[in-house]
């Protein structure tokens, strides 16, 4: 029986396919924006926090062009801005501002006052102690939310 040699052996097959598969585990992962529809990108973007989203926003200049040109991307974390400040959030709104810009005038004062409806500044005994903190101006409804939790408490 003589072998014929233009025929590639199962076994020869099999190694040079699991070798090219080998070889593909190792390349680095591709940017998913870049495979993906901008739709697609969106969505997902669209579920991060805050934080995660302006860090996403400093990846690379593709994920950038994407968070910074989707209104959308920044409107769920403003809705959960809106959770704490919601006056604030629905003036923006109706006053025509972006849900990114309205999440970015918003954003330190929720945190604030979130800090200060939970009692987090209840026994603060001199303005020493809130050194390093962001304070924003509040209005008169926001302080009156604070002055009843704080005699509640």
């Amino acid at each position: 029986m003589q072998h014929d040699s233009s025929r590639t052996s199962p076994v020869s097959l099999l190694s040079k396919r699991k070798a090219s598969l080998i070889s593909t585990c190792n390349t680095p992962p591709q940017n998913f924006a870049e495979l993906l529809p901008t739709e697609m990108s969106v969505k997902i973007f669209g579920e991060l926090d805050t934080e995660s989203l302006c860090s996403a926003s400093r990846t690379c200049k593709l994920w950038h062009h994407i968070i910074e040109e989707s209104d959308q991307v920044w409107r769920r974390p403003c809705l959960l801005v809106g959770a704490v400040c919601q006056g604030e959030v629905d003036s923006d709104r109706r006053d025509g501002l972006s849900w990114k810009v309205t999440l970015v005038k918003n954003y330190t004062r929720s945190c604030l006052k979130r800090d200060w409806l939970r009692g987090r500044y209840s026994h603060v005994r001199s303005a020493e102690e809130l050194s390093g903190r962001k304070m924003t101006a509040l209005d008169a409804e926001t302080w009156g939310e604070i002055l009843q939790a704080e005699l509640d408490r």
